[in-house]
């Protein structure tokens, strides 16, 4: 499967990096990032609103290959946010993605809203590792965590090669409370992904503040809206319960409000903004937002407000 094969190279990927650069140095530049900005408070869509956008900045990916040459993230960061992004997740995975952390630091640096790590982490390192380049948040994969092969350790233990199995749901809620206390401590938020009722009643049993259905299937590259609409109608609305965001295949307007009337409050949207010949116009359609004219903030950029906005969903 491609998630075993992710996993297995990250494994090394990781140990590769405790060796170069001790868990003591990465905490020390962690403490030293700005006050995090709040993640899950942005992305909660209110009743009447359109969804909130995280904007993907995205190369390739294992099932549709190569997408977009993006030379400086941040020109493409920045964009996202004068045209209405909420959030921007950042691809960190080099080998699979084309992403890593210098993009991660240097997106960070040069928007205001924030940003999230996106990659297949299943240890403490890899926290600290993002809050030291400056994330605001991180993504922590229900289906990665339930692997064998996400079972965490020293380097040495990380290059020691592992068979992959069955994945074990049990052990997955083990791992992600563990690192949801981690989290907190790094002063992280996270995001959650799940791709089915089993996969969230996982989320939902601890706590997850902000919870993503993915609709693509990690193990089988399987997309379909219907996990949203499915997954989306076993969570809790209102204020109190978690932020909805739906993930993946969502390519035009249409499967944007697809998904909201499901539920979700957000959507992370990837390959449908860097393929867009209108980069812009394209983050302005699925965010819903316009630009407010002769508006900007302190980077020069235009500034956008969403359509409409009422009471939380």
């Amino acid at each position: 499967m491609i998630l075993d094969d992710i996993l297995a190279h990250k494994r090394h990927e990781v140990a590769t990096s405790m060796r170069r650069r001790s868990l003591d140095s990465v905490r020390s530049e962690a403490f030293r990032q700005p006050t995090p900005r709040p993640f899950g408070a942005n992305l909660r869509a209110t009743t009447g609103s359109p969804a909130r956008l995280i904007a993907e900045i995205k190369r390739r990916s294992p099932s549709a290959g190569a997408m977009a040459d993006v030379p400086d993230p941040v020109v493409l960061a920045r964009t996202y946010q004068a045209n209405g992004a909420s959030a921007i997740s950042t691809l960190t995975d080099g080998h699979f993605f084309g992403g890593s952390l210098d993009d991660l630091r240097a997106v960070s640096q040069a928007v205001t809203i924030p940003v999230l790590r996106k990659d297949f982490l299943f240890t403490e390192y890899q926290l600290w590792e993002a809050r030291a380049a400056g994330a605001d948040a991180a993504l922590l994969i229900v289906a990665a965590l339930a692997s064998p092969l996400a079972t965490p350790g020293n380097a040495d233990e990380l290059d020691h090669p592992l068979e992959d199995g069955d994945p074990d749901l049990d052990i997955a809620r083990e791992r992600l409370a563990h690192l949801l206390g981690v989290a907190r401590g790094v002063g992280l938020e996270i995001l959650v992904e799940v791709h089915d009722e089993a996969e969230a009643a996982v989320a939902l049993s601890v706590n997850a503040a902000v919870i993503g259905i993915n609709n693509r299937d990690l193990r089988t590259f399987i997309t379909t809206l219907d996990a949203t609409e499915r997954v989306a109608m076993r969570l809790p609305r209102g204020t109190n319960g978690p932020v909805i965001v739906s993930e993946s295949g969502l390519h035009d307007l249409a499967a944007v409000e697809r998904v909201r009337a499901a539920g979700a409050h957000a959507i992370l949207v990837g390959e449908a903004l860097v393929r867009a010949p209108d980069i812009g116009a394209k983050v302005r359609e699925m965010s819903g937002t316009v630009l407010v004219p002769g508006v900007t903030d302190a980077h020069g950029l235009h500034q956008s407000t969403s359509a409409a906005l009422d009471n939380p969903a």
